[in-house]
C-alpha cells in the first residue's frame, strides 16, 4: 500500500499562565508552583490539505481568564502562510474555552467535532460549576448555530478525515475529547491536546485535575501510545517544553511557533 503524503505539523503558542502543583495533577500541592501552562493551536498541511487544530482564545478571554495573552492564534498561523478566512477545515478537539473561543475567525472552516463533546456540552453536567467552568456558554451557543447551518461534522468514535490524517476519541478530561493521528516524515505522530496537558502526566501517571473520567483519561494514554509510532511522537497539549524541545521553522517564528513532525530533543 503506498503511503499517504506527508503531513508537515506545527504548534502555534499564543498564551501563558503560571500554575501550581495542585493545577496541574490530581493531588498536588497547592502551595509548590510548577510549570508554567502554555496554550496553542496546531497546524497539519500536505500538499494537498490544510487542517487547523483548535482555535484558542482572544484577548478578552485571556483577562477575563487571567492568562498572559501574547498574540491572536490568527496571527501564528499567518506567519506559517495560512489565512484564518482561507481554513476549509478545524479539527476541535474539545469544546473548552481554549480550544474554541476564536471559531469566529474562521468563517468558512467547517468543525469537525465528536458527538459526545457536543452533547455533553449541551447536557446535564453543565449545570454543575465542576464541569462547566472550563466551557463558555456563548461559545456552545454559537457551535449549535454552526450545527444549524450545516458547518459541524460529527465523529462517533474514530474517523480517518483524509489519507494519513484522522481523530480518535478518548474522552478523559471532557466525555468527547478526540486525538488526531497524523501521518508524518517521522512516521505517526499524534496530537494529544487535553488527553495529557503535560508530557508527565501521561509518563509519570499523573492525571490533570480538570477531568470528566479519570479511568478513561489512563486508557486515553495507552490509545496514544498505541497509535504513535514512538511515544516520543505524542505531544502533549499544554506543556512548555514543546516550544524547547522542538525547533522554530525560522527565524521570524522563534517563540511563536515550532515544527513538530520530528523528534523531540531532551530538555
Amino acid at each position: 500500500m503506498t503511503a499517504p503524503e506527508p503531513f508537515e505539523v506545527y504548534a502555534v503558542r499564543y498564551a501563558t499562565v503560571s500554575r501550581t502543583a495542585a493545577e496541574n495533577v490530581i493531588g498536588g500541592d497547592p502551595h509548590e508552583t510548577a510549570a508554567r501552562m502554555d496554550y496553542f493551536v496546531w497546524l497539519a498541511r500536505s500538499p494537498a490539505h490544510t487542517f487547523v487544530v483548535d482555535t484558542g482564545f482572544n484577548e478578552a478571554m485571556a483577562a477575563k481568564r487571567g492568562r498572559e495573552f501574547l498574540r491572536s492564534p490568527v496571527d501564528g498561523l499567518h506567519l506559517l502562510g495560512v489565512e484564518a478566512s482561507e481554513v476549509r477545515d478545524v479539527i476541535v478537539t474539545h469544546l473548552h474555552y481554549d480550544h474554541i473561543g476564536n471559531f469566529d475567525l474562521f468563517p468558512n472552516a467547517r468543525f469537525h467535532l465528536q458527538d459526545e463533546e457536543m452533547a455533553f456540552a449541551t447536557g446535564r453536567y453543565m449545570a454543575q460549576r465542576f464541569f462547566a467552568h472550563s466551557y463558555e456558554s456563548e461559545n456552545i451557543v454559537a457551535m449549535v448555530r454552526n450545527v444549524y447551518a450545516g458547518r459541524v461534522a460529527f465523529y462517533e468514535g474514530d474517523a480517518e478525515l483524509v489519507p494519513g490524517l484522522s481523530v480518535h476519541h478518548v474522552g478523559g478530561h471532557t466525555k468527547g475529547l478526540q486525538v488526531v493521528r497524523l501521518w508524518t516524515r517521522v512516521g505517526w505522530l499524534v496530537l494529544a491536546s487535553d488527553a495529557s496537558h503535560y508530557s508527565a502526566n501521561m509518563q509519570e501517571g499523573r492525571p490533570f485535575p480538570i477531568v470528566y473520567n479519570v479511568a478513561q483519561m489512563v486508557d486515553g494514554w495507552q490509545r496514544m501510545r498505541e497509535l504513535a509510532d514512538d511515544p516520543r511522537l505524542i505531544v502533549p497539549g499544554h506543556d512548555p517544553l514543546v516550544m524547547a524541545r522542538y525547533d522554530s521553522p525560522d527565524a521570524r517564528l522563534e517563540g511563536i511557533a515550532v515544527r513538530l513532525d520530528a523528534f523531540p530533543r531532551d530538555a
